[in-house]
């Protein structure tokens, strides 16, 4: 009996002494947190450790301020899971001079889990220099948080605010789960999309509030299976897909499912915007739209493919990219422009469904819609009355 005891102690401590080796606190790195020292290095310290770590690994960001400049949290990593728990706040440096296109990017990690604490990207310093809604060929401000080329990845109750360029980009990720996000920025603020989506595929964005200066959040070309459900939205640009066929070589989009959210106070509601001139051809494809509410929103149901945001927009060319099998279903609430409806389509759209809309003109007299090019079936109520 003692000896079976003896056993059982020694399993225990062997066990607490697994776990405790198995978590990596930053301040035993080096890192302050006290938002004026910079803890970039011990930061990266840290990460290094606690990726060659076998097992299910857990790095700690405890309560505290910590000033850091561009970082990468790479792989791939021995860990077969890996949570980076922040507890505190990620404030970030200034001077953009330290930065490329990102502040904090996690890239090649399969089982990553990013939770909690606050990204601060101090963006408000940087705005100024942003010239990309007047020109074409402007310098792309740093995104606050990059998760580029993960598998099997969580992002959960994470706050952002005031970033440089948009707030949370995803770019090559397979099965990326996010949800519980407070994101926000001012209206003013240009570029500030709340989450960015580029060739990935298994995307679910869930029970997620942004409030922000551009899309709060914008589906970009080379996606497939991307689901958005139970988020607010605004203020900010609204939802979209898009834009799409700027550039040679882009990827389909495919399989999205919009359910369950509001919009107040937005630019946009749901938009598909695509490019003319595009320099080669894609799809964009198979999408759902349903269960959405418009509060006071300029342009609630859009598919734009004469999207154009400067201020010289000749409109000589059709979109490459096919617009087929979109359904916007159970869309109520109020427009604040009298087109609540516009379906500008370049080459034909095919596949259009629009089942019980209604929605109305917060203004004198009623909403109308405005068709180009797109021959809808019309299901349900319909406010406005359907194009001729």
């Amino acid at each position: 009996m003692e000896a079976r005891l003896a056993l059982v102690v020694v399993a225990l401590l062997a066990s607490a002494s697994t776990a405790a080796a198995n978590v990596f606190d930053v301040k035993n790195y080096g890192s302050k947190g006290n938002g004026v020292v910079d803890d970039t290095k011990p930061l990266m310290s840290a990460w290094k450790a606690a990726c060659a770590a076998a097992g299910a690994v857990t790095l700690v960001v405890p309560a505290g301020t910590y000033y850091i400049g561009p970082v990468q949290f790479h792989g791939p990593c021995k860990a077969s899971t890996l949570t980076f728990q922040l507890q505190g706040t990620l404030k970030a440096a200034t001077d953009l001079k330290r930065f490329g296109n990102d502040w904090i990017e996690f890239g090649w990690v399969n089982g990553l889990t990013v939770a909690g604490g606050v990204i601060d990207g101090q963006g408000a310093s940087s705005w100024p220099f942003n010239k990309c809604p007047v020109r074409k060929d402007c310098k792309v401000l740093p995104t606050s948080v990059l998760f580029v080329n993960n598998q099997n990845t969580v992002v959960k109750d994470l706050t952002s605010v005031n970033p440089k360029f948009f707030h949370i980009a995803l770019l090559g990720s397979k099965n990326i789960r996010i949800s519980g996000l407070k994101i926000s920025a001012p209206s003013t603020s240009p570029n500030t999309d709340g989450i960015h989506i580029e060739r990935s595929a298994g995307v679910s964005i869930t029970d997620t509030h942004i409030a922000t200066g551009d899309d709060c959040i914008s589906i970009g070309q080379g996606n497939d299976n991307v689901e958005v459900a139970r988020v607010q939205c605004g203020p900010g640009h609204g939802m979209s897909v898009g834009s799409l066929g700027r550039y040679a070589g882009e990827g389909d989009v495919t399989r999205v499912h919009v359910r369950d959210m509001t919009f107040t106070g937005t630019m946009n509601g749901v938009r598909i915007k695509t490019w003319e001139n595009s320099p080669s051809k894609s799809n964009a494809a198979h999408m759902v739209f349903e269960n959405l509410v418009m509060n006071d929103v300029q342009n609630p149901v859009i598919i734009d493919q004469k999207y154009c945001p400067y201020y010289n927009c000749e409109h000589k060319y059709v979109s490459g990219v096919t617009i087929n099998d979109i359904t916007f279903k159970n869309v109520k609430g109020t427009a604040t422009t009298p087109v609540a409806v516009m379906l500008r389509c370049g080459v034909p759209c095919q596949g259009l469904v629009l089942q019980d809309v209604n929605l109305k003109y917060k203004g004198q007299g009623t909403a109308s819609a405005k068709c180009e090019n797109a021959k809808a079936k019309y299901v349900g109520v319909q406010l406005p009355k359907p194009c001729p």
